[in-house]
């Protein structure tokens, strides 16, 4: 199934994508829900995030090759950082470069979904924990990350977590192309088996930290290839067996 949340008619809705098509989820699509018929079309409706998380859990340097394009060494265990809720975006909503950044940067990313409540999950449970995949955009202002010497101001900005188009609920991640493209350019190409860590072993280790909640995303590390991006620029992941997250790029032009 694909899960989406999209905006018809004024009203949000969870739903499920039936080739060009949309239906209505009745009921909560982690615990109990139907699915009705899908009639409308997709090109009628405002996709949305696909979730609303209560927190998103990030890794860093869970590619060889994206570590050392930035100089540093692969981390013994998983190095881990939050972004906000207040990040998160959906397909076809702006980027919006901040002014105390010069040099924001795109990261694609395979998304874990998290589809019931666990501590201490073990790597053999893991996947009884997964609900499904998305694709995620860990935007990152890369000055900053250097500067601050922590990543939370870098990683946190409005707008800094597109998430979509959907949940793909069956997929099988060992070995999915992942393809990050500005303006048409392939910037970033690689493979999730390329992964350190897996998404079982994250799992294992993230929730003997913190409790995991449904609809919690896992970003689970970038390939090599993380580039500037500016205004008017088109950015575009696509994960095989998931799809295309693509997203514009603006500047804030306010400040309040």
């Amino acid at each position: 199934m694909r899960l989406v949340r999209y905006l018809h008619e004024g009203e949000i809705h969870y739903g499920w994508v039936y080739g060009d098509f949309v239906g209505p989820i009745e009921g909560d699509p982690f615990s109990e829900y139907r699915r009705l018929e899908a009639r409308l079309p997709i090109t009628a409706v405002k996709l949305l995030a696909p979730v609303q998380p209560s927190k998103i859990i990030c890794v860093g340097r869970n590619y060889v090759e994206h570590a050392q394009e930035h100089g540093v060494e692969v981390p013994e265990v998983p190095l881990l950082f939050l972004k906000p809720p207040s990040s998160v975006i959906g397909p076809g909503d702006y980027i919006v470069l901040p002014p105390q950044s010069q040099q924001v940067e795109h990261e694609a990313e395979l998304a874990v979904v998290i589809g019931r409540r666990g501590r201490w999950i073990s790597t053999d449970e893991a996947d009884k924990y997964v609900f499904g995949y998305t694709i995620g955009n860990d935007v990152t202002a890369r000055d900053l990350q250097r500067r601050d010497g922590q990543w939370t101001r870098a990683k946190g900005f409005d707008t800094f977590c597109p998430l979509g188009p959907w949940v793909e609920t069956n997929l099988d991640i060992r070995d999915l192309p992942i393809i990050c493209r500005v303006n048409g350019e392939v910037r970033q190409f690689g493979s999730t088996r390329d992964m350190v860590f897996s998404v079982a072993q994250l799992i294992a280790f993230i929730s003997s930290i913190m409790t995991l909640e449904p609809g919690d995303v896992i970003l689970t590390g970038t390939p090599a290839g993380v580039s500037p991006i500016y205004p008017n620029d088109l950015v575009s992941i696509t994960i095989e067996g998931i799809g295309e997250l693509s997203n514009p790029v603006s500047v804030e032009t306010t400040v309040q």
